[in-house]
């Protein structure tokens, strides 16, 4: 993929996915625009791009999330993709999850994301693409991850909606579902424990499979 100076913004920049991910776009000669959470993380991940933009943000601000939009556009000059990484962990039987970690959950897998791609979808022009990382327990739904499952599901449908809704206008909407990644990110689980998984793929194989699918979501541009 040559990503031809194509403008990117990349929300869960600060992540090992999404650090890599923004890293790797921007190798492929992207403009990239990095949001986070943790500001130390994000400042690093701005210089590995170059001196990329940045801008911090919290999942439970959902009109700040929204409000990333513009900013990416303004320092940018325009935006033609956006890559949502954002994502929570959260493990335990169904009755053992508290009504507060499930809100935590969709608030930061679902709602969060769904922010910053509604207000996306004003801006990213034809032959753009807007893209969410869901993961493969949407099919799955395993025993034990209920309320995360959940949350990831209803970012999943939200997507397939859109998806349908945006057909005519040669905007691609991807659900990108990995599958189990060796990041870390089971192990900080805002609750329970992972269960044991098999060995899963590394963070650059993550990154191959997410770089291929918007590769194949490319169309000609218009700008």
């Amino acid at each position: 993929m040559e990503a031809n100076g194509d403008r990117v913004l990349v929300p869960g920049a600060t992540g090992a996915i999404g650090a890599a991910l923004a890293e790797r776009l921007y190798g492929l000669g992207a403009r990239v625009a990095v949001a986070g959470r943790d500001p130390a993380s994000l400042a690093r991940v701005s210089a590995a791009c170059g001196g990329a933009p940045a801008r911090r943000f919290d999942a439970y601000d959902l009109d700040g999330c929204a409000r990333t939009i513009p900013w990416a556009v303004d320092v940018l000059g325009g935006l033609d993709t956006v890559v949502v990484c954002v994502g929570a962990a959260g493990f335990g039987p169904a009755e053992a999850v508290g009504d507060t970690v499930a809100e935590h959950l969709l608030t930061v897998n679902a709602l969060a994301p769904v922010a910053f791609l509604r207000a996306a979808l004003t801006v990213v022009p034809p032959g753009g693409t807007l893209a969410a990382v869901t993961g493969v327990v949407v099919d799955a739904a395993p025993a034990g991850m209920a309320d995360y499952t959940a949350s990831k599901a209803a970012l999943a449908a939200w997507l397939t909606s859109v998806r349908r809704e945006r057909r005519r206008t040669g905007t691609a909407v991807l659900d990108i579902r990995l599958p189990h990644v060796e990041s870390g990110f089971a192990e900080r689980a805002v609750a329970g424990r992972p269960p044991a998984l098999p060995p899963g793929r590394t963070v650059d194989e993550a990154v191959d499979m997410i770089v291929d699918a918007l590769a194949a979501s490319r169309v000609p541009s218009t700008r």
